[in-house]
């Protein structure tokens, strides 16, 4: 693969100006290594012209998933009233869990779920960190049978009926239906070769989920959310969200 010449990485200082408040607070250090990471695949979606806008990006993948998102709203709204009651009658604390997540170039968002852990959670992670089922210094977090879940929220995680609320984070533009799972820690704990999973808005789902879930590490995950930065396509998202249905069913890879 042709290298890219070293002066198209750095952006131009002239532009910072126009930056979004959010991309204005980063380091320009990690902005010039994100831009750096997206020049993955600046490749126009329908016509595959070199620098034009990929599908993940596009307006048409947007105003599309958020479509979809609102009408699965809609016809969830009983399954998401019995949850949600559900949740309200077996523990304390709020129905909802908004955590921050790193979205599209770094950006941190309220990613909200259904709550299926006590609510001090957050503040038992480090005490718990030594159970890591990836290694207590890897910057991803998993443990088998962690303690702080409850009893109706490891139903709700072996559903991913957890995750529905998400589809919120989609109609707000957050998100979208498909593409790489966010991650709770920031950009700055990324190794350079994770930030390329930067370059497009995160998803619900993608082909993590359908590849194993929570039973991949970090860097398989990284591997798999490139490999669809460089195919994506609105076909390979159809096929995605196809495939997800069956893999959530059988639970494989669920924790």
């Amino acid at each position: 693969m042709m290298e890219t010449p070293a002066e198209t990485l750095v952006p131009d200082p002239s532009a910072r100006e126009e930056l979004p408040s959010w991309e204005k607070r980063r380091s320009p250090a990690l902005r010039d290594k994100i831009d750096a990471a997206v020049l993955l695949q600046q490749r126009g979606w329908l016509l595959g012209r070199p620098g034009g806008t990929p599908w993940s990006l596009s307006r048409t993948k947007r105003v599309t998933e958020a479509l979809c998102a609102v009408v699965m709203l809609i016809v969830l709204s009983p399954l998401l009233v019995m949850v949600a009651a559900s949740i309200k009658l077996t523990s304390q604390g709020p129905v909802f869990f908004i955590q921050q997540r790193t979205g599209f170039r770094g950006r941190r968002f309220g990613m909200v779920k259904f709550r299926t852990m006590v609510v001090n959670a957050e503040e038992l992670k480090e005490s718990l960190r030594h159970l890591n089922k990836h290694g207590a210094g890897s910057v991803d977090f998993k443990i088998d049978r962690d303690p702080r879940v409850t009893a109706i929220g490891q139903w709700l995680r072996r559903s991913s009926l957890d995750e529905l609320p998400n589809l919120l984070n989609v109609v707000r533009g957050d998100m979208r239906l498909v593409g790489p799972r966010p991650t709770s820690f920031d950009a700055h704990r990324y190794h350079n070769h994770h930030l390329g999973r930067l370059s497009i808005y995160p998803g619900i789902t993608g082909l993590w989920q359908i590849s194993g879930r929570s039973e991949i590490d970090f860097d398989d995950r990284v591997a798999l959310d490139l490999a669809y930065i460089s195919q994506q396509s609105p076909w390979l998202d159809l096929k995605i969200l196809l495939k997800t249905p069956f893999k959530v069913v059988s639970g494989h890879g669920a924790s």
